[in-house]
């Protein structure tokens, strides 16, 4: 019998939102970009094909078993390992979720999809969407992003834009700044007037925090970070900046049962270190130590170093991962 794989994960802690659950509706690495920075690796499939990637019934029962199981959650948060307005039924998702709870929705997205007005339709009953923009012109667009052939950046741009100014929710522009990349002060210039004309809510600024899928995907200083939004600051007047700050939210209390499952279904949506571990499944640091050890003995997850840290994932050329987000990012 095929074991169906899980579609929500967490909660996580999320820099931005708090203690999210995350809904994952698109198979691994399935997206319309190949980023460079991206922390789940090389995309595996480049596509901007619509289509019911996995059971919309089987997501919402899963999610209603989770809510069901109470815990902390500020919110519910469409994201994963793939690209999640790829899924030609999220709108409906979107719906039903708002039917079982009052916790609010985010989507986190590329943002590619949203020049196609049927995609920004769907995502209308969300209260929050989170698309990149990180680049300000097209030669910087292929060289971070590696988009899908069939995408323009002018019209990616007017799609996000076209969906800022008719969605009733919150929308946030993440800029994700990769050193020698899209950077540089005239770059960083190019984005803040594309900003501009955008008009988000917020602005938040990225950077490489977890291992890239490149090695040449290197991270800025904050020094750096905080340098780039003064640049911002006079293209976005009385838009607010923010440099996305560590999660710094207590740990809460939960069963031990199943740990490992546990620990490789965080893992399986985004490297962590032992303390992120920790602190996203609610288990105390020994103990995920414990659990980790033993699964790399096994094979089952892989140790890396980044920045002076240890960061575990998925092993996946021996475990099959599951039809997956993020943020992630």
């Amino acid at each position: 019998m095929k074991r169906r794989e899980k579609r929500i994960f967490g909660p996580v802690p999320s820099r931005r939102l708090g203690f999210s659950l995350g809904v994952d509706i698109i198979p691994y690495k399935t997206c319309p970009l190949d980023c460079v920075y991206c922390q789940l690796g090389r995309t595996t499939d480049r596509t901007i094909l619509r289509k019911s990637y996995v059971p919309a019934g089987e997501v919402l029962t899963e999610l209603e078993e989770a809510l069901g199981r109470g815990g902390k959650i500020d919110w519910i948060t469409f994201s994963g390992s793939g690209e999640p307005t790829l899924h030609s039924g999220i709108g409906e998702m979107i719906r039903q979720v708002k039917k079982m709870t009052d916790i609010p929705v985010a989507v986190l997205t590329s943002g590619t999809l949203l020049c196609d007005p049927f995609v920004r339709e769907k995502l209308r009953t969300a209260d929050l969407v989170v698309p990149d923009l990180d680049a300000g012109s097209e030669r910087v667009f292929r060289k971070i992003n590696r988009p899908h052939p069939d995408l323009d950046f002018q019209e990616v741009v007017e799609g996000i834009a076209h969906f800022v100014s008719d969605f009733p929710g919150r929308v946030w522009l993440e800029v994700m700044l990769v050193r020698g990349v899209n950077d540089s002060p005239r770059e960083i210039e190019r984005i803040a007037a594309l900003a501009a004309k955008i008009r988000p809510a917020r602005v938040q600024l990225n950077t490489v925090v977890r291992p890239p899928a490149e090695s040449c995907a290197k991270p800025l200083r904050l020094s750096e970070l905080r340098a780039a939004r003064s640049l911002m600051t006079g293209f976005l007047k009385k838009i607010p900046i923010d440099i996305v700050a560590a999660f710094g939210k207590k740990q809460g209390t939960s069963t031990h049962t199943g740990i490992e499952a546990r620990i490789l279904a965080y893992l399986e949506r985004r490297p962590g270190t032992a303390k992120d571990l920790s602190v996203g499944i609610s288990v105390p640091s020994r103990t995920v130590i414990s659990c980790i050890a033993r699964l790399l003995a096994r094979g089952r997850v892989r140790e890396k170093k980044f920045r002076g840290k240890k960061y575990y994932s998925v092993n996946n050329s021996r475990a099959p991962h599951p039809a997956n987000h993020t943020g992630v990012r």
